[in-house]
């Protein structure tokens, strides 16, 4: 899948989307308790190299001590939930030398808002048709 409609680069809903490949699938997360970061935001014009860091910033979340897995969604909106064991887990990712990088990036170049929203999931459940 892609962040586009017709995996070309244009306008969706008002805003800009651009293409660049998001993997589809349901984290695997442990029972509960654990933790989700929420991240809901809306893009500047042009990917001027966002979606590459997207991928490099998704694989080093995932060697992070207590990473436990990610979903994401882009069509205008975009929604990126990555889950972790604790509060200290996600402190210490927030913190990593070359996230804080690509923190001050998106400020910079690729974010008109985003918003950050941390909760911990006390319930969990799941469908599977196959």
């Amino acid at each position: 899948m892609t962040s586009c409609i017709g995996s070309q680069a244009g306008i969706f809903l008002g805003r800009p989307c651009y293409p660049y490949t998001v993997r589809m699938a349901i984290a695997a997360t442990p029972a509960p308790p654990y933790y989700a970061v929420i991240f809901t935001s809306l893009r500047t014009d042009g990917d001027n190299g966002y979606g590459t860091m997207a991928e490099a910033m998704e694989k080093l979340a995932a060697t992070q001590p207590g990473f436990l897995g990610i979903e994401s969604a882009r069509e205008g909106l975009g929604i990126t939930v990555s889950y972790w064991e604790s509060l200290e887990a996600i402190a210490a990712w927030k913190a990593n030398a070359t996230h804080l990088v690509a923190q001050q990036r998106g400020r910079d170049t690729w974010y008109e808002e985003f918003k950050v929203r941390i909760c911990r999931v006390e319930r969990d459940y799941a469908f599977d048709r196959a």
